[in-house]
Order: structure tokens, then C-alpha cells, then sequence
């Protein structure tokens, strides 16, 4: 089985970088993170195009996505669905929520309620969810791009721990710089380039290069200087605890997806290195009386670790 992207991805990657300008190494780490079967996190200010993104991610891999605004009175029903009774059948009736597509677009995930945002958690960890006592599953591949505005602003929920373990990789995208502002103000709407984005590769091509993902090989040092970083989070005082074993495995698959984006069947530390920062800040909690973990603080975790 070879270990090259397809055509078709390399041309999805790049059609992703013409919506969103300026960003490859964001968009990269998305596109690992899916290729690697995992949920997607993007945080920033409102307006530097974090739903931009989620939406050139679900046309450019062909795949069904529903949107779902999340507001403070949404209701685990309005994403899981719900038993409504028919008169003429006298029966109860299933009706599903927009969670049964490929792709949800969980935008702005923090302004609803923890209640609502649990109803995520089954779906993000199994594939499928309960309703009725019922246990119905989702579509393959099945993916959650949340979007998330800094927890200080108004209206903002914090999302708990255990949703935040959920994503594989966090990003942000931050300020686009003085050439891609210009080609951005220049350019045509988003909106419009949206509307027309066609499909680079399609569901099945995708599944079978996540597959190609779990064949890149890791080797015995590789996975020692793995654990090592992982080890090297726990005994950190900073932090009030490490890295879980759910984040170990994120992080190998990630290093996995980003090597085979760079055509090797192999992992090597700096494909670890590349996927560290956006794993760590939303699942690291500082001990009282320090800042909030970011990617700043993935570096200095690398810099205890020696490469083997």
C-alpha cells in the first residue's frame, strides 16, 4: 500500500488554502486531524474565519454536513432528535436531529449550556447515540468541527474537561498577515467561493486514506520518545494533571496523519513535534495561581524530552 497522498487530497489541501488564506499550517493540522479520525476544535475572535473553515473542510471532502448553531436555550433534543407521537399511527415516531450527518459544524459550541454540549459526548467517543432507550449509530466517517469563542466573552460557557479530551487537536488561526489581508479585501466573498467549492475527493476515497493513516510505520524508539513527552506532562507541577492515555493515542495518530501529508510511511519526531502544540493546551489544566496553557507551553514540554 503506497504511502503518498492521493492527488485528490493534495488537491483537497490545496483548495482549502485558496477559502482560507495564509494559514497552511492551521489548514494542515486540520486535515491531519480528520485524516487521524479525530474531532476538530477551532478557537478564536469572532470574524477571523473559523466557520469559513469548517465549511471548506466539509464541501472539499464531499462529505454530508449539517450546521447546528449553538445558543444558550438549545436542548439536547434539537441535536439528537426526539420520539414524536403520531396520531394516526398511535405510535411514537423517531425523528433525527442534524448529529446523523458526516460532518457537524458545532458553531460557536460555548454559547450553549453544559446540558446541551454533554449530548456530544457518546457521539464524539462512539460513533452513535442513545435516544429512547435506543442506541442508533451515526454515519461513517463521522466528525465534529466545533467552533469556540475565547471563554471571557459574554455569553460564553467554559466546556468541561471531559468535552475537551473529545477533540484531537485544538487550533486557533489568529490575524491573517498584511498579503493574505490584501488578497482577502481583493479577493471575491468567501461566501461566494463557498457556494461554488467543488468536491476534490469523495467520502469513500477519504476512509480509505484514513486506513493508509494507521499503516504508516512506528517504530519502538519513536513510540519511547512518545511516552516520554506524556510522562514529562504528568510530573510537571505546572499542570494539575498530564496527559491521558485518550491523548497519548491522539497524539500518535496525529504524528501519523501529518508524516503520510508528507508522502513518508514512517514517523519520525518532528512529526510529533508539529502535532504537539495544538493537542496539548485544551487538555493541560496549570495549577492554581498560573495562566492558561498554551502552545508555548507544548514547547518548553519538548525541550525536557531529548529526542532519542
Amino acid at each position: 500500500m503506497t504511502s503518498k497522498p492521493t492527488p485528490s487530497l493534495l488537491r483537497a489541501l490545496d483548495q482549502i488554502n485558496q477559502i482560507v488564506l495564509g494559514k497552511p499550517n492551521q489548514v494542515r493540522l486540520c486535515l491531519a486531524c480528520l485524516l487521524a479520525r479525530g474531532h476538530l476544535l477551532i478557537e478564536d475572535v469572532p470574524g477571523v474565519g473559523k466557520t469559513t473553515l469548517a465549511h471548506a473542510l466539509a464541501r472539499t471532502l464531499g462529505l454530508d454536513f449539517h450546521r447546528i448553531q449553538f445558543t444558550s436555550d438549545l436542548l439536547p433534543a434539537d441535536i439528537l432528535g426526539a420520539a414524536i407521537y403520531d396520531r394516526d399511527s398511535a405510535s411514537f415516531t423517531f425523528h433525527a436531529g442534524p448529529i446523523f450527518a458526516q460532518v457537524i459544524l458545532a458553531d460557536e459550541i460555548n454559547r450553549a449550556s453544559p446540558k446541551a454540549q454533554s449530548a456530544l459526548l457518546e457521539a464524539m467517543e462512539e460513533g452513535q447515540v442513545s435516544i429512547e432507550g435506543e442506541t442508533r449509530p451515526l454515519p461513517t466517517p463521522f466528525f465534529v468541527i466545533a467552533t469556540q469563542n475565547p471563554s471571557d466573552q459574554i455569553g460564553a460557557f467554559p466546556l468541561p474537561e471531559s468535552q475537551l479530551d473529545r477533540f484531537l487537536l485544538r487550533i486557533r488561526l489568529g490575524f491573517p498577515d498584511h498579503a493574505a489581508e490584501r488578497a482577502l479585501l481583493r479577493g471575491e466573498d468567501r461566501r461566494d467561493l463557498l457556494a461554488a467549492l467543488p468536491e476534490a475527493i469523495s467520502a469513500e476515497a477519504f476512509v480509505e486514506q484514513q486506513q493508509r493513516v494507521q499503516q504508516v510505520h512506528v517504530s519502538d524508539a519513536l513510540l519511547d520518545y512518545l511516552q516520554a513527552l506524556i510522562a514529562a506532562s504528568r510530573t510537571d507541577a505546572r499542570f494539575i494533571a498530564g496527559l491521558s492515555p485518550r491523548a497519548g493515542l491522539g497524539l500518535l495518530r496525529a504524528a501519523q496523519a501529518w508524516a503520510y501529508l508528507d508522502g513518508r510511511d514512517f514517523v519520525q519526531p518532528e512529526d510529533v513535534q508539529a502535532v504537539l502544540p495544538a493537542l496539548t493546551p485544551h487538555r493541560l489544566f496549570p495549577t492554581v495561581g498560573l495562566t492558561q496553557p498554551d502552545a508555548d507551553w507544548a514547547a518548553r514540554i519538548l525541550l525536557q524530552v531529548p529526542i532519542p
